[in-house]
């Protein structure tokens, strides 16, 4: 079901790999919500989806520094597809589903 696009990992001129945010701009690891992330926003969740999806996290990576369920991930990627960014709030998640 799920993909990685490694084609999308860059590297910028500090050598570090990044890839395209949500919101456009150059995304790197530092760029990442921390670790201990409690408030999950739309744009850290989409944030952490961009990461897998361009590479720079597998999503065994990416489930096991925010302790996610492959489900939790696959869900919110999932809502990216159907509806962007607005398909992430959680007070409409059971509009869009």
């Amino acid at each position: 079901m799920y993909q990685q696009q490694q084609s999308q990992l860059r590297t910028n001129s500090r050598g570090e790999a990044y890839v395209i945010g949500p919101t456009g701009a150059q995304l790197t690891i530092r760029d990442l919500p921390p670790p201990d992330t409690g408030r999950w926003v739309i744009r850290r969740k989409a944030e952490v989806v961009a990461a897998v999806r361009g590479g720079l996290l597998s999503l065994e990576q990416a489930c096991e520094r925010y302790s996610l369920t492959q489900e939790e991930f696959q869900a919110w990627q999932k809502s990216i597809e159907k509806h962007g960014m607005a398909g992430l709030r959680t007070t409409r998640l059971q509009q869009y589903r």
